[in-house]
């Protein structure tokens, strides 16, 4: 059986309700399936009862358990798919996110379980650290995880939240600055940059970015301009 991952840019469009714009295509993923395990773990501002709490409120139509909540959290994840589970994870801080499956021992489980083909579901840092590693993450290193190496649902680097507006009168670096450092000491080694208000979409061995804004990929010394509905799958290589 082969992934089926949603990775979403942002949990927000504008100024959209949180997941307004994410709920049919979440929906749409986990099919037939309305219970879900939720990962809050990259919660850092937000209290992971109360961060559960705003993904249920904001999809009703399914009943999210909070994965913080099991006395035997990678069970649960095992056994996800036995259950008729999906895996929701949100964003926050990646580090963080990352820095809690090892403590956990999650990382190869999920690697597992989403290569199985339990649906996935992921937002912000939770596509992140759908990527080779959390290296292009727009985040502050707040705590350092025993590596950075991520899920490698995708043998390349994810830029969620992908914006090239440069603010007026601002000397600091450009996303494209950032992500073009990344590249100039990894030459070899895309990073797909997505918008907001766009997915990644990888089921039944293909990848594609999904929403109606162009991305980008990032190689080399190139920036080449990706266009919604394009297929990526040869970044899955």
């Amino acid at each position: 059986m082969t992934s089926h991952v949603l990775m979403l840019s942002s949990s927000r469009a504008g100024n959209e309700e949180y997941l307004e714009h994410a709920k049919q295509p979440i929906l749409s993923h986990l099919g037939e399936r309305r219970e879900v395990l939720f990962v809050p773990f990259a919660g850092v501002s937000i209290g992971w009862d109360e961060y559960t709490q705003k993904v249920q409120t904001a999809l009703p139509e399914c009943n999210v358990i909070g994965l913080h909540t099991f006395a035997e959290p990678l069970r649960a994840v095992l056994e996800s798919d036995a259950n008729n589970q999906a895996i929701l994870v949100g964003g926050g801080n990646t580090f963080h996110l990352l820095a809690t499956l090892y403590h956990h021992g999650l990382v190869e489980p999920l690697r597992q379980v989403i290569g199985g083909g339990t649906p996935y579901i992921g937002w912000s840092a939770g596509s992140n650290i759908c990527g080779a590693t959390i290296r292009t993450t727009n985040d502050m290193p707040i705590i350092e995880p025993p590596s950075f190496n991520a899920l490698n649902i995708l043998p390349c680097q994810i830029n969620p939240h992908y914006t090239d507006f440069h603010p007026p009168g601002h000397n600091g670096e450009t996303r494209d600055d950032r992500l073009q450092e990344f590249t100039r000491l990894n030459p070899t080694t895309p990073v797909i940059a997505i918008r907001e208000g766009t997915a990644l979409l990888l089921s039944k061995g293909t990848l594609s970015l999904e929403g109606t804004n162009d991305g980008f990929v990032f190689l080399g010394e190139s920036k080449t301009t990706i266009k919604a509905g394009q297929d990526l799958t040869e970044y899955l290589r």
